[in-house]
């Protein structure tokens, strides 16, 4: 989008027929040539007093639900769901409305940088060729096992291009990694699945269909996984008709979560005891059926398993007839799988689905279908594979580092080392939107264009029956110096010659995108057919994308679930220091990974809480009168991995033995609404591991000491009307 054409020429690019109306709404490929600019410029195809619609992909995390994006003379106003893209069909979660708010950011890298020292933002402006010149002489002046890549999970056409080019020229292959993968254990899970199944990939759940539900930690309304879709199940589930009651569901949690909040029943379960439970849920369902009761849970013995769990044998065995008279389904996610025996907690949540046989039946499980362009699934890397990184990192072996779509200063815990590693590093090369933490660790910062200014695809890993690989395309002009990163690797390599050359062979990233896109025109059954690969372009971008029209989901291989045995089926969690309280940290509904910078996201209230704009800990009403702790008071919260210093939010729905801090503020860069603002509560998490490799962050126990401080909270609520603390009530 870097010449300007006139009305004519543009037509001629785009051909007549209905390919022109694409590329007149801003979704064919001749779009790219179009500057698309502010009404002080206003480019012959738009009208005074009309609004441009384009769709395009949400890149606020990694789910791929489709946006149409309203523009008004150039500049975009107004964001909503497609309603045609079967993965989200029209809504948006408050991070997808929000993402104009990164569009518009003060703070935005606004031109190529070299940096002059690692650790600060000064530099000196360079121009595109140079920085160009920069990543190409990275590419050819080092050994291709010297090169590294580390992005993130929100860009799947950066993921294919950096993948085609390790396999071509012996490279590292792109590592993908970010918090909220993490925190929602999908390694854990996927394990699970290849151990139970033999078939490594992400299960889904048909919470629309079923009759009851029984979610262990798993947060689906808020951030798991695909909370989008999730949400429009849950809305089905709840729905009473004619011949269908309104669905039940219990979750099982320490913390109450939003979608603890929904739940009919919320079972506070001790800590690291999950995987008991779902056990002896499974025998008394065996037992109720009148069954054999199955190997895997013939191991524990429910009255035992309840005084572990603190829940009442009585309160087991109604959680057991509901599930064995019920067209039901258990769901294993979140801090359930973020302890040392996550793996067990997973096998035996999914192990429950086969006692009640509902693997790939309507309100059952299946697993999910690949994307369109998918060959197999490929999951972000854990955390022990982002700990052997750290490990190359720092001996050395890593001598160039490009970083993506992520931020591993903040989003990996500081135990894992990775901002010390990078003086390890020879050169570290950024492509951020924004000045993020590992910005500013970096040599040079080459700023890539914000979401809604760049072309893209996301595959949709979970949440959808249906094949989907949703499509991005710019819908504003780049309002900065900025440029694709797919754009910059072309040239580099182009620059570096020899293999590198070989390995990107395209003039620019749309081509690029083409050369990946245009296979599916021969696939039968999808959500449109076009006559050449230049329309099929056009057409994936006036819709958003491209799905097939059937269900293709699978499902699992049952037949030999219920006779394996777990190892860890009788054991309790292991839990790391000397703490008296369980350790909760969780994902931030409002904020995710990387909405800090957007203020419309810090004023939002969080839904629980309604806490905005800072970080807190909550905390039990009879924890914090045994400790002498007032709301708003600053406590200090101790692990055996670092402290921190936070308020107090007395949460009557959290375990007395619990607490739990929210991820999402802390940043020390960032941009003026997020830096120095709250703090990081994976500063407290250690480098311990479940056995799928996955990050324990939910396997630490803390003390709290009383610092003298208070710190008052903005929050939404009515304190009187909540703790009644003006009527002279205790708490």
């Amino acid at each position: 989008m870097s010449e300007q054409v006139s009305r004519r020429d543009f037509l001629k690019l785009a051909g007549l027929g209905a390919a022109t109306t694409a590329v007149l709404t801003g979704c064919g490929p001749a779009s790219r040539y179009v500057v698309r600019e502010p009404y002080q410029q206003m480019p012959e195809y738009n009208l005074v007093g009309q609004s441009t619609y384009y769709a395009t992909t949400c890149r606020e995390c990694a789910a791929g639900c489709g946006l149409i994006v309203r523009t008004y003379q150039g500049r975009a106003i107004k964001v909503e769901g497609n309603p045609n893209h079967p993965l989200n069909l029209g809504k948006t979660c408050a991070r997808g409305q929000a993402t104009l708010h990164g569009l518009y950011n003060p703070d935005r890298v606004t031109d190529p940088i070299m940096k002059n020292a690692r650790g600060g933002f000064a530099g000196t402006n360079i121009n595109w060729d140079d920085a160009v010149q920069a990543v190409a002489d990275a590419l050819k002046n080092n050994q291709p096992n010297e090169i590294a890549f580390l992005i993130g999970t929100a860009s799947d056409h950066v993921f294919d291009l950096l993948t085609d080019l390790s396999k071509t020229t012996g490279v590292n292959a792109p590592i993908r990694f970010g918090a909220m993968n993490m925190l929602e254990s999908r390694a854990t899970l996927s394990k699970a699945a290849e151990n139970l199944f033999g078939q490594a990939g992400m299960p889904w759940f048909d919470v629309a269909n079923a009759q009851a539900v029984f979610s262990f930690g798993a947060n689906f309304l808020e951030t798991w996984l695909s909370p989008l879709s999730y949400t429009r199940g849950f809305a089905n589930f709840r729905k009473a008709t004619e011949t269908k009651l309104r669905g039940r569901m219990v979750q099982f949690e320490a913390r109450m979560s939003a979608t603890g909040a929904k739940a009919d029943e919320w079972i506070s379960l001790r800590p690291g005891t999950e995987a008991l439970v779902a056990l002896a849920i499974g025998r008394l369902v065996a037992e109720k059926k009148g069954i054999a009761v199955p190997r895997i849970f013939s191991g524990v013995e429910p009255l035992e398993v309840a005084a572990q769990a603190d829940v009442k044998l009585e309160a087991l065995e109604h959680l057991a007839e509901m599930f064995a008279t019920s067209n039901a389904v258990a769901i294993p996610g979140g801090p359930a799988l973020g302890q040392s025996n996550g793996l067990a907690v997973a096998e035996a949540v999914l192990a429950l689905n086969a006692l009640v046989n509902n693997f790939g039946k309507e309100g059952g499980v299946y697993l999910s279908a690949l994307a369109p362009n998918q060959s197999e699934y490929h999951r972000p890397a854990s955390a022990q594979e982002m700990q052997s990184f750290v490990e190359r990192m720092n001996s050395g072996g890593i001598k160039v580092l490009f970083v993506h779509g992520v931020n591993p200063v903040f989003e990996a815990p500081n135990s894992l080392g990775f901002k010390e590693a990078l003086s390890n590093v020879g050169q570290v090369i950024s492509f951020a939107v924004f000045p993020d933490e590992t910005a500013l660790e970096a040599d040079y910062v080459l700023p890539d264009h914000h979401g809604l200014e760049g072309w893209g695809y996301q595959r949709v890993g979970t949440g959808v029956s249906l094949p989907v690989l949703s499509g991005a395309q710019p819908v504003v002009s780049p309002y900065y110096n900025t440029r694709s990163t797919v754009d910059v690797f072309i040239a580099a390599a182009k620059l570096a010659g020899g293999k590198f050359a070989n390995a990107l062979p395209y003039a620019d990233e749309v081509e690029f995108l083409q050369n990946k896109i245009s296979a599916l025109r021969g696939e039968a059954g999808g959500s449109f057919s076009a006559i050449d690969d230049e329309a099929f372009m056009a057409s994936f971008q006036q819709f958003g994308g491209w799905w097939k029209n059937t269900n293709a989901l699978t499902a699992p291989d049952s037949a030999s679930v219920l006779n394996q045995s777990i190892k860890t089926q009788v054991k309790d969690a292991e839990f790391a220091g000397e703490g008296e309280f369980f350790f909760v940290p969780f994902m931030s509904p409002t904020l995710g990974e990387a909405g800090a910078n957007k203020p419309w996201l810090q004023e939002l209230p969080d839904p629980t809480t309604t806490v905005m704009w800072t970080t807190w800990v909550e905390i039990n009403p009879e924890t914090a009168h045994h400790l002498h702790l007032e709301n708003d008071e600053v406590v200090r919260v101790i692990s055996e991995a670092g402290e921190i210093e936070v308020p107090v939010y007395i949460y009557p729905a959290i375990r007395p033995d619990t607490v739990a801090i929210p991820f999402g503020q802390g940043h020390t860069a960032y941009g003026r609404y997020a830096e120095n603002r709250g703090v990081n509560p994976f500063d407290l998490l250690g480098k311990h591991l479940n056995e799928a490799g996955d990050l324990a962050f939910a396997g630490m126990k803390v003390r709290i000491e009383k610092t003298g401080k208070t710190k008052p909270v903005s929050r939404n609520e009515s304190t009187m009307g909540v703790y009644g603390e003006a009527l002279g009530e205790e708490h």
